[in-house]
């Protein structure tokens, strides 16, 4: 019940061995097979059923009996990367599509089928790891089961088979059909499933030289006997969490590693990885798609493809980036071509010129939580290809109600948890963070090696004033969302050397007079930093409230996404030359939902 690709005839040397298991009681190798299927077919949790309390895998079934098990490594040595079952007309009474019908329907079927059951095999449970989905395994392992079925003398085969990822589609270009009034949804699978039928006289279907050519193969194969199957790490390692014994999160990484394919295999084999996805043929389409928008021939998008792979299998193109917070390890094409696919949809708005100079930008931010959503949108958006990253603060529960994260970021410091996120959007950005914050001893770090925009969003006036100082000085223009009414501020120190800070709000004061101001001062300084004469009434109501019935300034998420596309449409334009002066500018959603602005207010010209 695997997702299936059919890429043609599979191009690796698989390296197949083969065993008939006996007919009853306990085999370590058949233990160890069913293990092996049962990780595989849990799919990270999209099968519950076969994972047990305990966190290992189960999947036990008298039909295991007496039936070839066939298992495919790329090497001899390697790990086993897929399987397959084949069950002989001895364990008939077992099989799982009579079990699936009924025996009354079963018999039924194939007597109106014209076949003995005596001459019906049954194959099944055809797994593949997420790592050789994509290397035409899962066609090589059901076309030698087929093969070793024709040559063991069937006259047919039988088996059931899921719907959701095509894999009954997969069956009928070996010459499975699928038997009319037979789907139905099954739990254990979470899915459709319908029984398929193959009538060995009508041949392989689409890959019947293939499978005739397995069939000879067979008995060498058979006669080899099995290998012995090297312990295989499970995809998600899992812990059964008590009192007593828990695990610790991973609150520090925030950068991935770049693998090439000659790095993969170590990696996989260390057992770390949780989930491998693996996606490069449907991105390498959009890629075709992307350069050619007219392209829609099916055929000749294939062409294309193979062209671009120049001769190397798909999972040795592009990079492997891994992930060690989440433990996932993603395939990706390599840099230049994943970043003109990503930004496609951007064309029409920001051309390919554009976009490369854009890439070309180092972004810094300050305060990270207006300041995620702003690096989050430009990381999107490909405004900058670089970025620094500071704030002191952890990512807490109350964050919830406007960042972006999870609970399972819970107590992870925000720049850590942003690094993150950025990557995740593009593993080939270049990123720096200050987890400490921006102080005295860190500023300078913060601003060396130049930056070509600044995005501003900290609480704390010191850093406010003493970032500006610095900006100003380096020539760095300055953009900064106050998450009340939709003010932006934009200082264009890169044109204004001898701009006011602030616009002059407050008159001439220094960083170095505020790095410890009193409580009632520091409420004063930021209402004078935010104009308090125009703030909203409700921002307004809240500052008497703070520290009796607020813990801090309120914010919405609303607000919190809205200042991310305002840095976002003021970043972009400053930094490709396009208008934007300095000033204060206002979005105020209250004015622009009012009844008054409705275009439509008599209707609908």
């Amino acid at each position: 019940m695997t997702p299936l690709t059919d890429p043609g005839e599979p191009t690796p040397d698989w390296h197949v061995t083969a065993f008939l298991a006996p007919p009853a009681g306990g085999s370590p190798l058949l233990d160890a097979v069913r293990a092996l299927r049962a990780r595989i077919l849990f799919d990270h949790g999209r099968r519950p059923a076969f994972r047990r309390a305990d966190g290992t895998h189960a999947d036990d079934q008298d039909l295991d009996f007496g039936a070839w098990h066939f298992l495919a490594r790329r090497s001899p040595g390697g790990p086993p990367l897929g399987y397959i079952r084949l069950s002989t007309p001895d364990s008939g009474a077992l099989f799982q599509s009579r079990d699936f019908l009924g025996a009354g329907r079963y018999e039924e079927l194939l007597a109106a089928e014209g076949f003995p059951a005596g001459s019906v095999f049954e194959h099944s449970r055809l797994v593949v790891e997420h790592r050789a989905r994509k290397l035409g395994l899962g066609l090589h392992l059901n076309a030698l089961a087929i093969g070793a079925a024709h040559h063991l003398g069937a006259r047919a085969m039988i088996g059931t088979s899921g719907t959701k990822d095509g894999q009954d589609r997969f069956h009928e270009r070996f010459g499975f059909r699928p038997v009319p009034g037979t789907r139905r949804y099954v739990p254990q699978y979470t899915e459709d499933v319908v029984i398929m039928l193959h009538r060995v006289a009508d041949g392989g279907g689409r890959h019947h030289d293939l499978v005739t050519r397995l069939r000879d193969e067979f008995p060498v194969i058979a006669a080899a006997g099995a290998a012995p199957l090297l312990p295989v790490p499970p995809v998600r390692r899992t812990a059964r969490v008590t009192p007593s014994a828990t695990t610790a999160p991973d609150r520090a990484s925030w950068r991935p590693v770049l693998h090439t394919a000659d790095g993969v295999e170590a990696l996989l084999a260390s057992g770390i990885v949780r989930e491998v996805h693996d996606t490069i043929d449907d991105q390498l389409t959009e890629l075709v798609r992307s350069r050619e928008p007219g392209c829609r021939d099916t055929g000749e998008i294939e062409r294309r493809k193979r062209e671009q792979l120049a001769g190397a299998e798909p999972w040795e193109y592009g990079t492997w980036a891994w992930y060690p917070w989440s433990g996932r390890l993603v395939h990706v094409l390599p840099r230049e071509e994943f970043r003109l696919v990503r930004t496609d949809r951007n064309r029409g708005r920001i051309e390919r010129p554009e976009q490369r100079r854009l890439f070309g930008k180092r972004i810094g931010v300050i305060g990270l939580s207006v300041g995620n959503s702003a690096a989050l949108t430009f990381a999107l958006e490909g405004i900058g290809g670089a970025f620094r990253l500071a704030d002191f603060d952890g990512f807490g529960l109350s964050n919830l109600n406007r960042l972006r994260g999870g609970l399972h970021d819970l107590g992870v410091n925000k720049a850590v948890l942003t690094a993150r996120q950025l990557f995740e959007i593009d593993p080939y950005l270049d990123v720096e963070i200050e987890p400490a914050g921006l102080t005295p001893e860190t500023i300078e770090r913060f601003f060396a090696g130049g930056l070509d925009l600044l995005v501003e969003e900290c609480d704390t006036p010191w850093v406010k004033i003493a970032a500006r100082e610095y900006a100003r000085d380096l020539g760095i223009p300055v953009v900064m969302d106050c998450n009340d009414r939709g003010m932006l501020d934009v200082e264009r120190f890169d044109r204004e050397p001898d701009r006011p800070l602030l616009h002059g709000l407050l008159g001439d004061v220094k960083s170095v007079d505020l790095l410890d101001p009193a409580p009632r001062d520091r409420t004063e300084l930021i209402l004078a930093m935010v104009d308090a004469d125009r703030i909203s009434p409700a921002l307004a109501a809240s500052f008497g409230e703070l520290g009796r019935t607020l813990s801090s300034w309120p914010q919405l998420a609303s607000g919190v996404a809205l200042g991310g596309a305002l840095c976002g449409e003021a970043a972009r334009r400053i930094l490709l030359g396009q208008p934007c002066e300095s000033g204060r500018f206002y979005t105020d959603l209250d004015q622009q939902l009012h009844p008054s602005r409705n275009v439509y207010a008599g209707g609908p010209a």
